[in-house]
């Protein structure tokens, strides 16, 4: 029986982890092509941390609770859904609304969850999956064999990052703020981990490649280290933004580009339409949900909260003391 009120996590106004509130909310009915969740486990990312403080609008269509990332059992389908069934225990990227003991969910950004994964470990999937797939294999079209190199190693989409590049035959270096967490970033796969706060990256990376760079770098830092960036990568390299941790404008030398032939790229995932998630959903299944089931891709979870704690979640989360990824387990 599916219940008419459920418990949600409200953001009762723009603020500290303070402002979210345990509320009750009708449970959404699924419209056409979607399902019904009924949620085990909501993955915390920063897009949740930034709605929270006032700074990342929700798009109009979407629910105005936080959480981008869940996983657990359908529980309903809408008429016109085909992928799915009542039972079928799912991962999922949600246009917001997670943070909820049941969420709605377009069938094309669901998948089904790994063989030997539980819930909570499933949860931590979908945004930062489909994050990087959208930004480092089809935008900046990082082929086998080729090098990438990850800003924020040990974030959740440091992690995810490290390991499907790894998994997909690239050299991998990362970058973290600890010696604690370059280890975890050589744990997951990185050939090489550089402590940004004692190691100058650039020189680093040109010391580790023989003097060529990498081929792509993923990067959610921006500010003063886009110019250190460039002489990072290779002749035809791809830089990839994907957030502005330090700022979002930069000095620019734009004779090298030229000269070296680079790219400079960058996107946002929540304002996409579902055709566009659909199809990120269909290439991770083909190409990376063979890997998590070989075992070559394995669960990063720092730490869970219950629903209720969202806001110790949260201060954890910007704290930035975690290595991968935070979720929330709702009973």
């Amino acid at each position: 029986m599916i219940p008419k009120q459920m418990k949600a996590i409200e953001i009762a106004k723009p603020g500290g982890p303070e402002v979210l509130k345990l509320v009750e909310r009708p449970v959404p009915q699924p419209k056409a092509n979607e399902i019904l969740i009924k949620v085990a486990a909501a993955g915390v990312n920063r897009p949740d941390v930034l709605q929270r403080s006032g700074n990342y609008p929700v798009p109009p269509d979407a629910s105005d609770l936080p959480g981008l990332e869940v996983a657990g059992e359908v529980a309903a389908v809408a008429s016109s859904v085909e992928a799915f069934k009542p039972g079928d225990k799912v991962c999922a990227l949600v246009h917001g609304g997670g943070y909820a003991e049941y969420c709605v969910a377009p069938e094309v950004t669901a998948l089904p969850v790994p063989k030997g994964w539980t819930l909570s470990e499933a949860a931590s999937l979908p945004e930062t999956f489909f994050t990087v797939w959208a930004n480092v294999y089809d935008r900046a079209r990082l082929a086998p064999g080729e090098s990438l190199l990850v800003q924020g190693g040990t974030s959740g989409i440091g992690v995810s990052a490290i390991q499907m590049a790894k998994a997909t035959g690239n050299r991998v270096f990362a970058t973290a703020g600890s010696d604690e967490k370059c280890a975890a970033c050589l744990r997951l796969g990185a050939d090489k981990a550089i402590n940004y706060r004692t190691q100058d990256f650039a020189a680093e990376i040109k010391a580790a490649t023989g003097g060529k760079g990498v081929n792509v770098i993923l990067d959610m830092v921006g500010g003063d280290y886009v110019p250190k960036e460039l002489k990072s990568l290779a002749d035809d390299g791809r830089l990839v933004f994907i957030a502005f941790l330090r700022g979002h404008k930069s000095e620019l030398d734009i004779n090298e580009v030229m000269r070296r032939r680079l790219t400079l790229s960058g996107s946002t995932l929540r304002p996409r339409p579902v055709e566009f998630k659909g199809q990120l959903a269909r290439n991770l299944r083909e190409n990376i949900w063979p890997l998590i089931e070989a075992g070559k891709i394995r669960p990063e979870i720092y730490k869970t909260f219950p629903l209720a704690n969202a806001a110790e979640a949260h201060r954890l989360m910007e704290s930035s003391q975690h290595i991968g990824k935070i979720v929330l387990t709702v009973q």
